[in-house]
């Protein structure tokens, strides 16, 4: 995982919530250079709720030089062009980067500037590549904390397999085609004596629309009782 480092912070109150941040999605060292307030910081420890409690490492340096010199690899995050040669990627494209960098061992680092400028041109110097954030151009500064969080969030979000979406069906279980077929026959049973399908040639179709809805719902076994509980109403029939 990628090292938060963050540059000339002002406030503690935005090192906390960077903190908070990083231990929400999973990222769990970060490194302060000449924070204005010191360290530690009680403001900084009030909105991390919690992060520096055995998640969040931190270490303290003087010189952005200093605290970058272990890494392959480092990221600066800027919204203001430079005239300086650098690759410059989306949050994105960026941790795409980072992931696999870190699975061929090479270590890296993002680094955020202060909350009144940013970064200077001599802290972007020591990184190989810039972030831009792609914001609103009338508009473009984003809070310390916010920045951190959005890209911790991405790296998260990429680099944790994650489940496709699906519906719990608590203790029921999905239902079988034997159990849908015997309700939507049913049910056909009911519209035809219901004159439902007025226009003979029409029926096929419809009848296969109507499948089409309940197959695609994924319905339970429950659900399916339900409905034939409904359809037993409906007809004046005792549910059974």
């Amino acid at each position: 995982m990628p090292d938060i480092i963050l540059v000339k912070s002002q406030m503690g109150e935005n090192i906390g919530a960077a903190a908070r941040a990083m231990a929400n999605f999973g990222i769990t060292h970060l490194k302060l250079v000449a924070p204005r307030d010191g360290w530690p910081s009680e403001s900084a420890t009030a909105n991390a709720v919690g992060a520096f409690d055995g998640i969040v490492s931190v270490e303290v340096f003087e010189t952005v030089k200093d605290a970058v010199a272990p890494y392959h690899s480092v990221y600066a995050t800027t919204a203001r062009t430079r005239d300086m040669r650098k690759k410059v990627f989306t949050p994105t494209d960026a941790v795409s980067k980072i992931i696999q960098q870190q699975n061929t061992d090479q270590k890296t680092a993002i680094l955020f500037g202060g909350e009144r400028a940013g970064l200077d041109n001599d802290d972007i110097a020591m990184a190989q590549n810039i972030i831009t954030f792609p914001t609103n151009p009338d508009f473009s500064s984003l809070n310390l904390a916010q920045s951190v969080l959005l890209l911790s969030f991405e790296y998260h979000r990429q680099n944790n397999k994650t489940d496709e979406p699906f519906v719990p069906t608590g203790k029921s279980e999905i239902a079988t085609q034997e159990e849908l077929n015997e309700f939507l026959n049913r049910l056909e049973c009911e519209l035809d004596k219901k004159r439902f399908f007025r226009n003979e040639d029409m029926r096929p179709t419809m009848l296969r629309n109507i499948r089409s809805m309940i197959l695609r719902s994924d319905l339970t076994d429950q659900e399916v009782k339900t409905f034939q509980g409904i359809l037993s109403a409906l007809i004046g029939n005792k549910v059974s």
